[in-house]
């Protein structure tokens, strides 16, 4: 019996091969805000990412070589090495590539300087004697500051890794420290209800406890600097400062004088975030001091105006608590005048007048909101769900972000505002477009949950730390794991990273800090 002849039809599950790529296409380079710059140019697919940079630094007429991320697809394929291998991915994707059609390629500027990823623990330290719940760097990356459960605040002098003070006065954990913007005051708050600021060049205790808060405090803000009011006397001026509660409040401070401003009062459960936006600094404009935002447990996402104490919005949209809350402008907000690329200028901290940082604060700020589109406000929650807000337009959500399996604990967005992060109980962190909401990918390595991330000053990099004792750094055009760093005996609670690049810090159940470098 003759075997049956060959079937004629193609076997079915075996993929159609792709479409061959063109050799050349014709392409336009567009902004972040999709605004077509030049015309439009025949080159070949062969093209590499330099060349790329090199050629739209020409049709800039750039004085400097500007670094430039490319990508095309509406952001969903990253230039890595040359146009031919993005298009080989856009057609695994299922896109058709063709030589005719216009190919639209969005340029992104880069930090000019580059954070290298870090590999290694140069220094574990010790002194805390309870879990270390909270870190934070100064502005210009010079010092750190950590809370721990043994009720002390600790200042760390960076160029030594060396323990600088021990600051001694609450009663019960510290759970936040936060640092001004113009790096002359630490403020930490906790369990014991108070409020306490900080020199920390010498480590003793500035002005008055802060009390009136009836709960523990969650959540500090400080003032931005290009909205503090310089006075007339001559003395430095100190920018006030926000906070928020479990007794559902959030308190505005004038901590030069150690009085409670305002109690804003219309949460009904705990106020767990509070930042403090940078919009508005007209003089005698509404918002002539910015807006401070306050998440809680109430689902709400509060908008206030601190110089009258009166609520301007109710964001609404989450289904149970909110968890975090972030800005688009924060690293800007948070470094005021310390620009991570001029770190050998005067920018450093100290070597300026009041009145010049605040100038250099207010230039960054408003590039910062120029390269963004605006002002964003990401929030997280309990119901797995992220909202995306412009705050200052309306009340109604950019976007809701949905895909993770369980509670969002922290969000983040990149300093360049172009990508935000969230770190999830699902053991997962998530990328996703920060003027779109939409998801980049998910980056799984985690076997605990994720408490808390920070991201590099170029925006090229993010570190998380979590429950299951490591922290990891993801390379973020990659959307992969750079380097994983194990070393904490216990869940990693804090991590930051230096504004000026050089360090991570975290901080863990263990009792210790650790310090990773390159």
């Amino acid at each position: 019996m003759s075997a049956p002849a060959p079937s004629k039809r193609p076997r079915t599950g075996e993929a159609p091969e792709p479409p061959p790529i063109p050799t050349n296409a014709i392409v336009q380079f567009f902004d972040p805000e999709g605004n077509a710059s030049g015309t439009q140019l025949d080159v070949p697919t062969s093209i590499t990412r330099a060349q790329l940079e090199s050629l739209l630094n020409q049709m800039q007429e750039n004085e400097e070589i500007q670094p430039y991320s490319f990508s095309i697809h509406d952001n969903s394929v990253e230039v890595h090495n040359s146009l031919a291998d993005a298009y080989t991915e856009l057609a695994k994707q299922g896109a058709s590539v063709s030589s005719e059609t216009v190919m639209k390629i969005t340029f992104h500027p880069l930090a000019v300087f580059k954070v290298r990823a870090v590999t290694r623990c140069t220094s574990s330290l010790q002194g805390h004697t309870e879990a270390v719940l909270c870190c934070a760097f100064s502005p210009d990356g010079s010092m750190l500051a950590t809370g721990s459960g043994d009720t002390t605040v600790r200042l760390w002098d960076l160029n030594t890794e060396t323990p600088l003070h021990v600051c001694k006065g609450h009663k019960n954990w510290v759970l936040v420290v936060s640092w001004a913007p113009d790096a002359a005051t630490v403020a930490s708050a906790g369990m014991d209800k108070e409020i306490r600021c900080w020199n920390p060049r010498k480590g003793t205790a500035v002005g008055t406890v802060l009390k009136g808060h009836s709960q523990p405090v969650t959540c500090l803000a400080w003032q931005p600097l290009h909205l503090v009011k310089e006075r007339n006397d001559g003395v430095t001026p100190v920018p006030k400062l926000a906070s928020g509660s479990k007794d559902y409040s959030v308190r505005v401070w004038d901590v030069a004088v150690g009085t409670c401003l305002f109690s804003l009062s219309s949460h009904t459960q705990a106020v767990t975030s509070v930042v403090w936006s940078g919009e508005g600094g007209e003089e005698g404009g509404e918002a002539e001091e910015g807006m401070v935002m306050s998440g809680s447990r109430d689902r709400l996402v509060k908008v206030w105006n601190p110089q009258n104490g009166k609520m301007t919005k109710d964001l609404k949209g989450h289904a149970h608590w909110v968890n975090s809350l972030a800005l688009n402008t924060a690293f800007v907000l948070r470094t005021g005048s310390f620009a991570p690329d001029k770190k050998d200028s005067s920018s450093a901290v100290g070597k300026q007048s009041f009145a010049e940082m605040k100038k250099a604060a207010a230039e960054r700020y408003r590039e910062c909101v120029r390269v963004c589109g605006g002002e964003r406000l990401l929030s997280c929650s309990d119901d797995f769900t992220m909202f995306l807000w412009k705050p200052s337009e309306s009340r109604q959500p950019v976007g809701r972000l949905t895909g993770h399996q369980k509670i969002v604990n922290h969000v983040a967005f990149s300093p360049d505002g172009r990508w935000m992060a969230s770190a999830s109980f699902d053991k997962s962190v998530r990328i996703w477009d920060g003027r779109t909401g939409k998801l980049v990918c998910a980056l799984r390595g985690h076997v605990g949950e994720v408490y808390q991330l920070a991201w590099s000053a170029d925006s090229r990099l993010l570190v998380s730390a979590s429950k299951d004792s490591t922290v990891k750094v993801w390379d973020i055009s990659r959307r992969k794991l750079r380097e994983d760093l194990p070393g904490h005996a216990d869940e990693v609670f804090a991590v930051d990273w230096a504004p000026d690049g050089q360090r991570v810090a975290s901080g863990s159940k263990d009792r210790l800090l650790k310090i990773w470098r390159h």
